[in-house]
């Protein structure tokens, strides 16, 4: 595609999506717009839990525009892909036509974006599919981003990986069972530094909160202004 063409990033703040920027960078494309789903009644990135304000200073950091679009909270399928289908019209308008995502190799996941995508008239692209899981952490590291894990499933981890540097010692410390990608959702990340930002992002680790009985977050503060 044209490296000017406007594009869409789907984007967590975490690590995969941090990667895929990487990597449309690295490959020419220019004219990125990172693209977040925001629970509206908390303030928080949808699933990762992380505050508003730390996405905007990651936006900041990066140098990049933020279109988001706010979720209520509890809300049905229905009505979050009503609300995900009116900002991807309103992009469309905009002239964009590709999203791009950090998927790696869920193929359930992939058709689902690519049927919703279809409805807009939009594609999908997906810089990382096929990489290898067990490799593409490795990558991460050795490039020098820097990421927090905001959230673990405790399901498929103890609850102290929650709040932990996503480093080398975490790899190690994973259950062979669980992806060290965390692509089935065992855990969430926050991705603080690396070649991409002008500027680390600064935060304080506040309290620890579990949800629905399972999902262990840690809240990041950002510093006061």
């Amino acid at each position: 595609m044209d490296s000017n063409e406007p594009v869409l990033l789907s984007w967590s703040g975490g690590k995969d999506c941090a990667l895929a920027l990487q990597e449309v960078r690295s490959g020419g494309l220019l004219d990125v717009t990172l693209f977040t789903a925001i629970t509206e009644d908390h303030g928080r990135i949808t699933m990762h839990g992380v505050r508003e304000g730390l996405l905007d200073r990651q936006a900041a950091s990066l140098g990049l525009p933020l279109e988001k679009v706010f979720i209520p909270a509890g809300c049905t399928d229905e009505e979050y892909g009503a609300r995900m289908a009116e900002a991807l019209e309103r992009a469309r308008e905009r002239g964009t036509r590709s999203v791009i995502f950090g998927d790696i190799h869920l193929a359930d996941v992939r058709d689902y974006r690519e049927r919703q995508l279809a409805k807009a008239g939009m594609k999908g692209l997906y810089p990382l599919w096929g990489m290898d899981p067990r490799k593409l952490p490795e990558s991460f590291i050795s490039l020098g981003f820097r990421a927090m894990v905001v959230c673990a499933d405790t399901k498929y981890l103890p609850e102290g990986f929650a709040g932990r540097d996503y480093d080398a010692s975490f790899l190690r410390d994973l259950p062979p069972s669980v992806d060290p990608c965390g692509e089935n959702g065992e855990f969430h990340t926050f991705v603080y530094d690396g070649p991409i930002f002008s500027a680390p992002v600064t935060f304080a680790t506040g309290e620890r909160v579990m949800r629905d009985g399972r999902f262990m977050y840690v809240d990041l503060v950002p510093p006061a202004t």
